[in-house]
């Protein structure tokens, strides 16, 4: 018995699966308006383009952001009287972007990363696509959640919008959002009206979250085509059914901590304030018996998950596009689903270690530095599981797969430092300074930024019909590549030698002049990898509607079933019935043949392809 055939021998585990009543809708067009087929789709196919285009705006806009505060940081000096002109006097002031600014720019840049992009877009677009297409299913379990999913995550974003240009200026008190700055308006003008703009954006997110996240499980277990079994999954899927269950197990945790937090602010409530006495206005404030060290544990309790929701789904692209194109079966596909079960587990287990530095009880940190470095393993595990596949495969370089690559780069050299922030003796010199910066970003910004891009590379054919322009993808590669290395890898020094996090202005500080010719060329890296960036948005508005058109419904030759669908599949995503499944989706290379399709039956005579 081969190996995959003993691993899949109990066949017998067949989800039922309702086919009949469906057929006549996938048959039946019924004539769609402008408005019910882009705007209020209940299609997720479509859902999936709208949460990638919205997540490509907020991008654009998270990312100007930081080109703004890095042009701050690498030229503390100069004058931009153009941005002043620009932008107004709030934003510059004699040319200078004002400190308030700043420190709007360097929160709000943050929010939008994390929870618009690399939760609403990775997740939303993703889960979305794949889900019904790769495990057989004609749509969502509930379209109509679906669809509200979409649009409260598009309400989250005009309020978090509509929060930068409120007069008092957008909230700055830092993504994490601590009190008692947060808490308390008086506290500096960028904790005012457009904290609680903040606040409510970020409340009405978590619902689109947790429409979302049920939706993706529910589908998951109960929508499966005949003979796929959940060990049959591609590892996309399972990707992103852990995603899920994290989000709906952290996210409500989240929004209770930012509830209590819309009452301390506004209703006179004491959860994070006690014993305050607030220097502009010579008062001491009523509040007492709350501790901000509260809203720590409630954030992080999210806030580490978090880290996760973004990863997983970028690891589960990655696994499929690098078997596909090392035209090789994934290497250890059950330790690949364990170590996705562990992570998901020990990530709800580890979340203090944002907090070593709180007055923390030693003993209980030194519990969370072990649960913080056995994450480690498993994270590991899957390395090595990537590298094993590529070892002397016949690889296919296509932007997918570099990019997919280039995840794995980023993950490794990004997650090695993690072990150092994970020490709580350690921590206490590396807390709140540039390392810290350097290590988040690689191993989860830029690392899941590239798990994005390698699915739109990979799967654009099966959501337009036509390909991306591959020149452009090599250029937005490789820039990219050595530009966020460029950017954040100098940053571990700095954060080594103390230089701290979110502050304005170092040049004054005699400590950090050192650095002072190193944050201009990340500063200069910083443009460059923006207007690469710019390069791919244009490659990919160009391309659906003028690129090479898919001929062919497998062009990457993949046993997955989104590719037994029409170029442009409709509604209902098969014309007929939907196709069984008879193996796991890994058979790359296997019986002289180069690919075997999951709905292709095992033992089927080898020589008919």
């Amino acid at each position: 018995m081969s190996n995959e055939a003993s691993m899949h021998a109990d066949t017998s585990v067949n989800v039922p699966v309702e086919v009949h009543h469906h057929e006549e809708h996938a048959h039946h067009h019924h004539h769609e308006s402008f408005i019910t087929k882009y705007v209020f789709s209940q299609d997720h196919k479509m859902i999936a383009k709208q949460f990638l285009i919205t997540g490509m705006i907020w991008a654009v806009i998270g990312g100007l952001m930081s080109v703004l505060f890095r042009l701050q940081l690498g030229y503390p000096e100069e004058k931009f009287m153009w941005l002043q002109d620009l932008m107004g006097k709030w934003w510059f002031e004699d040319g200078h972007l004002t400190a308030q600014a700043y420190y709007a720019l360097v929160t709000t840049h943050g929010t939008v990363l994390i929870f618009f992009v690399l939760t609403a877009g990775l997740s939303g677009t993703f889960a979305n696509l794949l889900i019904p297409l790769q495990v057989g299913a004609r749509d969502m379990a509930s379209p109509l959640l679906n669809m509200l999913s979409y649009w409260f995550f598009f309400l989250a974003s005009v309020i978090m919008f509509s929060s930068i240009f409120v007069s008092t200026g957008p909230f700055s008190g830092g993504w994490t959002a601590y009190p008692p700055l947060s808490a308390l308006h008086d506290a500096s003008p960028g904790s005012q009206h457009g904290m609680d703009l903040w606040l409510i954006a970020m409340a009405v997110f978590v619902v689109s979250s947790l429409l979302g996240g049920l939706n993706y499980i529910v589908t998951i277990l109960n929508m499966r085509t005949k003979g796929m079994s959940m060990t049959r999954l591609p590892l996309t899927i399972w990707g992103l059914f852990f995603t899920a269950i994290l989000g709906v197990l952290s996210f409500p945790v989240l929004l209770s901590g930012f509830i209590l937090l819309i009452f301390d602010r506004n209703f006179g409530t004491s959860f994070y304030l006690s014993d305050i006495f607030v220097a502009t206005t010579n008062t001491a404030l009523p509040n007492e018996g709350g501790n901000a060290i509260l809203f720590q544990h409630l954030f992080w309790f999210l806030g580490h998950p978090e880290v996760y929701i973004i990863a997983l789904p970028a690891m589960g692209i990655v696994s499929e596009i690098i078997s596909t194109n090392s035209r090789k079966p994934i290497f250890g596909y059950m330790a690949m689903v364990a170590s996705f079960f562990a992570i998901a587990t020990l990530s709800f287990l580890v979340w203090a270690h944002h907090m070593f530095v709180t007055g923390m009880n030693p003993f209980l940190g030194s519990i969370f530095v072990l649960l913080t470095l056995l994450i480690a393993v498993p994270s590991a595990i899957k390395v090595f599981n990537w590298l094993t596949t590529l070892w002397r495969g016949s690889i296919r370089f296509t932007p997918a797969m570099l990019f997919a690559i280039g995840f794995v780069s980023m993950f490794i050299s990004g997650g090695l430092t993690g072990i150092w922030l994970g020490n709580s003796a350690l921590d206490i010199h590396l807390h709140d300074t540039y390392f810290v910066i350097a290590h988040f970003h690689l191993v989860m910004g830029v690392a899941s930024m590239f798990g994005m891009f390698a699915g739109i590379y990979h799967w654009f054919p099966k959501m337009y019909g036509r390909y991306l322009n591959n020149t452009l993808g090599y250029i937005h590669f490789w820039i990219t590549m050595i530009g966020a290395y460029l950017i954040f890898w100098p940053m571990h020094y700095e954060g080594l030698a103390g230089m701290p996090r979110r502050y304005f202005d170092y040049s004054t500080w005699v400590s950090f002049n050192q650095f002072e010719g190193l944050n201009r060329v990340i500063s200069i890296v910083a443009i460059i990898v923006f207007a690469v960036q710019i390069l791919f948005l244009f490659n990919f508005f160009y391309s659906i509607f003028k690129g090479r058109k898919v001929t062919t419904q497998n062009p990457w030759e993949s046993n997955t079933l989104e590719w037994t669908t029409p170029i442009h599949p409709g509604h209902g995503n098969w014309v007929g019935e939907i196709p069984e499944v008879h193996r796991w989706p890994y058979d790359y290379g296997k019986d002289g043949r180069n690919f075997i399709p999951q709905n292709v039956p095992v033992g089927e005579n080898e020589a008919s392809h």
